[in-house]
């Protein structure tokens, strides 16, 4: 059972992931491309290309290019033992090259990487179909309501494919 100084500083750390979630997000975006350069420098993989989106309207956050491959990647993440089981994707992904999502599920005290989820094509193939749950905005509007994004659907954690090491996730990105 946990000490009332346990759960203190679990609190701290909810209010933290909250509060600063862009940080935490950029931080994480950061940790991911280290993982995946360093994977891809060490098994002699250096045709790699980053590129990353200044602004975030496309659907994507950054753009990986290996192998002749091309990978418009929207990221995601949440916390190990967090109880998000669905993240909003914008359907302006199925029409980049390659398009896919990778949710990371992180330490939420190091924000080490535990966990990499895989929505995606085979290398070369689009974006598989997001189905048709539309998502609502997260925050409600002056009047309460919490109103539909139609350009956004609702994908289940359950058509992840989960990944405990990066290699296996750079398999699925490019072969």
């Amino acid at each position: 059972m946990q000490g009332e100084t346990e759960i203190q500083a679990d609190a701290s750390r909810r209010i933290w992931h909250s509060e600063d979630s862009s940080l935490r997000e950029q931080a994480l975006g950061h940790l991911f491309l280290g993982e995946l350069l360093s994977y891809m420098w060490r098994n002699d993989r250096r045709d790699i290309e980053v590129l990353k989106s200044e602004v975030d309207r496309g659907g994507y956050d950054i753009v990986l290019e290996a192998s002749g491959v091309i990978r418009h990647v929207q990221l995601k993440s949440s916390f190990v033992g967090s109880k998000v089981r669905e993240v909003s994707i914008s359907t302006k992904l199925l029409a980049k090259p390659g398009g896919c999502v990778i949710w990371l599920e992180f330490d939420p005290d190091s924000l080490a990487i535990k966990k990499y989820l895989w929505f995606g094509g085979s290398p070369g193939f689009a974006l598989p179909d997001l189905g048709s749950k539309v998502s609502r905005h997260s925050k409600a509007n002056s009047k309460g309501q919490k109103l539909e994004r139609p350009m956004h659907r609702v994908l289940g954690k359950g058509r992840f494919e989960a990944f405990l090491e990066v290699n296996l996730l750079v398999n699925c990105m490019f072969g």
